[in-house]
């Protein structure tokens, strides 16, 4: 008998609620859902809004920032760049000078050393000469004396005297 009141109450529960029952619990659950939704949005939704907010202005700001300091960096690359062309040119100009005042003290010593050798031969030549002057001078010297010795010993020394 038990059996058949719990299979007539179920019948009865099944008759008087259908898929939808409009009685006072629908109300309620849609009162129930709202403050549920309202408290989440007060917990939760907003301050994880609020920190989704802020990081993606941290990051704007960040990125801003770094474009700003990657143009900066790219200026300062190109002055030095700029910088750099201008003191190699300096450079080549300073070298190019160096080597003409190079090439212009090589030239005027080569000039020196040349005067001073073709003034060496001069003065070695006149040497020579005067030292042959003199040898043949002391030869004439020799000669004249061998001759008259010579003389001497063939004509005897009376003869050559006179």
């Amino acid at each position: 008998m038990i059996h058949w009141t719990t299979l007539f109450a179920v019948e009865k529960v099944a008759k008087e609620g259908g898929l939808f029952d409009l009685d006072a619990t629908l109300p309620l659950m849609a009162i129930q859902f709202l403050l549920l939704a309202i408290i989440l949005n007060a917990i939760f939704y907003k301050p994880l809004g609020k920190a989704i907010d802020e990081r993606n202005e941290y990051v704007r700001n960040n990125q801003l920032e770094a474009q700003e300091r990657l143009s900066k960096a790219e200026k300062l690359a190109q002055q030095y760049e700029q910088e750099l062309a201008g003191a190699r040119r300096q450079a080549q100009t300073v070298i190019a000078d160096a080597q003409a005042q190079a090439q212009k003290i090589a030239a005027e010593k080569t000039a020196d050393a040349q005067r001073e050798a073709q003034a060496q031969r001069e003065q070695a030549a006149s040497e020579i000469e005067q030292q042959k002057q003199q040898a043949l001078a002391s030869l004439e010297q020799e000669v004249d004396g061998l001759s008259r010795q010579i003389l001497e010993k063939l004509l005897g020394a009376d003869l050559v005297t006179r």
